[in-house]
């Protein structure tokens, strides 16, 4: 399977290397990213995030200048910035919590993040926790991300919720965090977010969906408008299946109707323009692909007649 760094290598030579590009990049960074309201509030915030896992106590002293440079590119050059920096206690072994908090506290641009993180001590869907264990990982967090207020704190992978978000909700009642949600990225566990989403006050979920994973469209996005919850898009890229289907093929010349530059923004254009879809939060610990990425969220937005030719052009590609 390809990695989008090696789709960008093989197709430098038809030039959809960002980097050989530098006039079509300024371009991009001079409009506004779009954004859209959070449902319970009206709150609006940019339709392009930052998903945080790639940041790992692992990480070469190299990966994490880089990674640094990823949040820069995420906050930095208003109206072309990002704001929302999706995390989880978990990753990285709190690693992305921490190294992140340090950096926007150290380059001072803490306060322009919407600062968004997981909880669970229970497992992926696990059984009952201690609402102790609970309330110990999210002060963890206020700790790691150095913070007095936490913008969103979901339920990662559906643990626990009766308990989890009992203990959440009462942060949000402190004041201590602003919105409360759950996610999974499992098909198996729709049904069961489905519920909560019905029985629960929540702000959010975070979900997986993709131009090649749609059945989120059918079960999750109907209850979502219904309700009132915003909604945050995982793999926005099909798990990195898209790059290895796309191959060496070149942009359709059409894509430039909805001001789509490369097949990232052609894929991030699709998920945003869904009207359940709140934000997208593509993980990279590239520099340059965050700047791609927030181009998905600037200019025009595809029409249904685009989007059904979208769906044609995608369905016909190999591993449909």
């Amino acid at each position: 399977m390809l990695t989008r760094r090696e789709w960008l290598r093989i197709s430098a030579g038809a030039g959809a290397a960002l980097s050989l590009n530098p006039r079509l990049l300024e371009a991009l960074q001079s409009q506004a990213l779009m954004t859209k309201p959070i449902p319970s509030t009206g709150e609006e915030i940019p339709v392009i995030g930052l998903g945080g896992r790639w940041i790992s106590t692992n990480s070469t002293p190299e990966e994490l200048a880089g990674h640094r440079a990823v949040l820069h590119a995420l906050a930095d050059g208003a109206p072309a910035s990002g704001r929302v920096f999706d995390s989880a206690a978990g990753y990285g072994g709190g690693a992305s919590e921490e190294l992140a908090g340090q950096w926007a506290e150290e380059d001072g641009f803490q306060d322009q993040i919407f600062w968004a993180t997981k909880v669970n001590v229970a497992g992926r869907g696990g059984g009952s926790v201690r609402e102790a264990d609970v309330r110990a990982q999210i002060d963890r967090s206020f700790e790691r991300m150095r913070l007095d207020v936490i913008d969103l704190d979901q339920v990662h992978n559906m643990g626990d919720p009766p308990t989890q978000l009992g203990v959440l909700q009462e942060y949000k009642q402190e004041g201590r965090i602003r919105y409360i949600g759950i996610t999974t990225t499992s098909e198996g566990q729709y049904d069961a977010l489905a519920r909560v989403m019905r029985d629960y006050p929540i702000d959010f979920i975070g979900v997986d969906y993709a131009i090649d994973n749609r059945v989120a469209e059918e079960v999750i996005f109907p209850v979502a408008q219904d309700e009132g919850i915003a909604v945050m898009v995982y793999l926005p890229f099909g798990r990195s299946r898209m790059w290895s289907r796309i191959g060496d093929r070149e942009l359709p010349e059409w894509a430039a109707e909805f001001d789509a530059h490369t097949w990232a923004q052609f894929m991030l254009k699709f998920v945003v323009a869904h009207p359940a879809v709140t934000v997208a939060a593509p993980g990279t610990g590239d520099p340059e692909h965050m700047i791609d990425n927030l181009g998905g969220g600037r200019g025009r937005l595809p029409t249904q007649q685009h989007l059904h030719r979208m769906l044609q052009l995608v369905d016909s590609l190999p591993g449909g």
